[in-house]
């Protein structure tokens, strides 16, 4: 009986431990191994292999990003994009080459414009794997070298150019004032070193007879009636800006809220020349010249010596006094100053001033020589080209000596130093040529600079080769075709050609300044005509003046 209970307890043992080993659930199968990731392998832009940066690319180009792996033609859409500075999606056509493992990219791209194509890791292989690290590709599209305009010749594109530019200063003119607004976006700034080149363009409207005489002499009987009776001075002098409707002073800084010598120079350089080409007998013509004369001679040109120095002060402030303590010291734009204090009539400067001043006795020569050429005078490579435009705009260099230099010699010097370096191109910038030169100060992209050969930041400015055509007319004249024929739909506006551009990280000013605008016009009468050189020239005062700083020239 005991042995029969035993028997039963463990078949029941047994029974139970079976049932409950039933119940264990099947193991689950592991899952499959995550498809392998993949990587980008070779990129050919128009056959060509060069890392991921490409330069003057053409407007169709073919693109082939190769992967060691064939790619899911369904993720392509969303993980290759191409767009440009401004983040719009260039339109682009996808095949696919070696059994799909190569995309082949065929954009339609528009000239001079940077462009990014962009493979993220949201590509996929036909075995589902993901790509291992995204890929960046930077095109820069080439110039197309279509004509914009019609061929025309030399000389008409130089009426053109002059003829347009004109507009600026006559059709933009501040309608209360008649000055020249600082800039195209400017409201009622003007520039008053702007307005003295403006009204040197107004000879020539007139001379060219793009207005008649008769509205020439009522917008200069504007300008000088507001100068005369509403613009602020300060010992004669008048403000960097002004408010174009009040005369109140518009500050150009913090403590540049007074006189500026150097820009009151620019002004009655320009009225100088007007006064010499408006020299009719009739009361209009009479009266504007005397008021010329008033303000000419109410600048206290030798009070700048700041208690009787040896040099000229570019500041005075009435609240800030000397604070700035700039002198005007050479080789730079201001040449012109010194010519008109010594030339003043009633607050005139003796030579020393001039000798220690301005030509730091003979410290602002340089005698070196850059990219082949000699340089007389200034800075290492000579600085931005403005230097050689301001002053030079009534000042004629042909043939003018002193005990420092030969200014024609200078001029030239310095330009073609200017053109060598953009031809040499050390800093590889993109565009530049024999054709495309010339750095000088000018608008940057969110910005403002003097580029020269020491401080090059991949812009031109149009002004610098142009305002250059009576020292280098062969070099000015091809960067004046290449200007207007083949940027000309970038770069040709309203008034004449834009401010400044970039083609290493595309770039076109939208804007116009009066100090770059007005040497153009000017520059390229003098160099047709001679005629504001002469005008400048002719004036009593100034061959007087020079020749008593020691200066010798066929014109004085």
């Amino acid at each position: 009986m005991r042995d029969l209970r035993i028997y039963t307890g463990m078949c029941l043992f047994f029974l139970l431990f079976a049932c409950g080993k039933s119940k264990t659930p099947d193991p689950v199968p592991p899952a499959p191994p995550p498809a392998a990731s993949f990587s980008f392998n070779a990129l050919k832009v128009d056959g060509v292999s060069s890392g991921f940066t490409y330069v003057n690319v053409s407007s169709a180009p073919s693109i082939k990003l190769s992967f060691l792996a064939a790619v899911n033609r369904n993720s392509v859409t969303n993980a290759l994009t191409i767009r440009d500075r401004s983040g719009s999606l260039a339109p682009a056509a996808i095949t696919y080459e070696n059994n799909d493992s190569t995309i082949v990219v065929s954009p339609g791209l528009n000239a001079i414009q940077k462009y990014t194509l962009s493979v993220t890791t949201a590509l996929k292989s036909t075995k589902g794997g993901n790509l291992q690290s995204g890929v960046d590709v930077t095109l820069t599209t080439a110039i197309d070298p279509n004509d914009k305009f019609p061929a025309i010749s030399d000389d008409a594109l130089l009426d053109l150019i002059q003829k347009q530019t004109f507009k600026y200063f006559y059709d933009f003119g501040h309608p209360t004032s008649g000055l020249a607004r600082e800039r195209n976006s400017s409201a009622d700034i003007v520039t008053t070193g702007g307005s003295g080149f403006g009204i040197m363009a107004m000879v020539v409207g007139v001379n060219r007879g793009f207005i008649s005489r008769a509205d020439g002499l009522a917008r200069m009987q504007k300008i000088v009636g507001f100068l005369k009776t509403k613009a602020a001075t300060f010992h004669g002098a008048f403000p960097h800006w002004l408010n174009g409707a009040t005369g109140a002073v518009q500050p150009f800084s913090a403590q540049d809220n007074g006189a500026d010598l150097v820009e009151t120079a620019y002004l009655v350089q320009g009225l100088l020349t007007a006064r010499q080409y408006f020299s009719g007998a009739g009361a209009d013509e009479t009266t504007l010249r005397a008021d010329i004369n008033t303000i000419y001679n109410n600048v206290e040109w030798d009070w700048f010596r700041q208690g009787n120095q040896n040099v000229l002060y570019w500041h005075w402030s009435p609240s800030n006094a000397w604070a700035i303590n700039m002198k005007i010291t050479g080789w730079n734009e201001a040449l012109i100053v010194y010519a008109l204090a010594a030339s003043s009539p009633t607050h005139s400067i003796p030579k020393e001033v001039y000798d220690n001043g301005w030509a730091i006795n003979g410290g602002m020569k340089n005698g070196n020589t850059y990219y082949g050429v000699k340089l007389p005078l200034g800075i290492a490579q000579g600085g931005p080209l403005f230097f050689e435009h301001y002053s030079f705009l009534g000042i004629n260099p042909t043939g003018l000596t002193d005990a420092y230099a030969n200014y024609e010699e200078q001029t030239k010097a310095h330009t073609l130093i200017n053109y060598n370096y953009c031809v040499a191109n050390p800093n590889n910038n993109n565009g530049y040529s024999a054709n495309c030169w010339g750095l000088t100060a000018s608008d940057i992209e969110n910005g403002y600079t003097a580029s020269s050969p020491t401080n090059d930041v991949g812009v031109i400015s149009p002004t610098a080769a142009i305002s250059s055509l009576p020292y280098t007319p062969t070099q000015s004249m091809a960067a004046i075709r290449f200007f207007y024929y083949k940027l000309g739909d970038k770069l040709w506006g309203t008034y004449g050609f834009y401010d400044a551009f970039n083609l290493t990280n595309p770039w076109f000013a939208n804007s116009y300044l009066a100090i770059d605008q007005g040497p153009e016009i000017v520059m390229i009468e003098n160099y047709r005509t001679g005629l504001l050189w002469n005008l400048f020239m002719s004036c009593p005062e100034i061959k007087t003046g020079m020749k008593g700083l020691g200066f010798t020239s066929p014109n004085l």
